[in-house]
């Protein structure tokens, strides 16, 4: 989906996670705007890679385990950048808040996705 929907890391830390995602015919819905299941996917991507940057990534996995969303605002084309910050960091789920804004600052899309860390068999 990251290559799919062209989403680029801005900035990776262990508590803040920054990508970016274009506005654009790949991200539409049928009326032209962006479409709420594409900025899931932006803000579940950025809740993924924040918890896998607080793990041991040879022992453990992520997976998203919860998510949902609020659209607050529509967008027709330029940028959306989701900020993944940390509500919750445990040994085996991690919950954060993904707030995905436009070029602006305007809010488009509030989320809070629960991610589980499992053992790798």
């Amino acid at each position: 989906m990251i290559g799919l929907l062209d989403i680029d890391y801005v900035e990776l830390t262990p508590d803040k996670v920054v990508m970016s995602m274009p506005v654009g015919p790949k991200t539409w819905q049928p009326f032209g705007i962006l479409h709420g299941g594409a900025s899931v996917v932006l803000a579940e991507t950025a809740a993924t890679t924040a918890t896998m940057l607080n793990i041991n990534m040879k022992k453990y996995a992520t997976v998203g385990l919860e998510i949902n969303a609020n659209h607050i605002r529509s967008k027709r084309e330029g940028i959306v950048t989701a900020v993944a910050t940390p509500l919750h960091k445990g040994r085996r789920t991690m919950v954060w808040d993904i707030k995905v804004s436009d070029e602006d600052g305007k809010l488009i899309c509030v989320s809070r996705c629960t991610i589980a860390v499992v053992e790798q068999k």
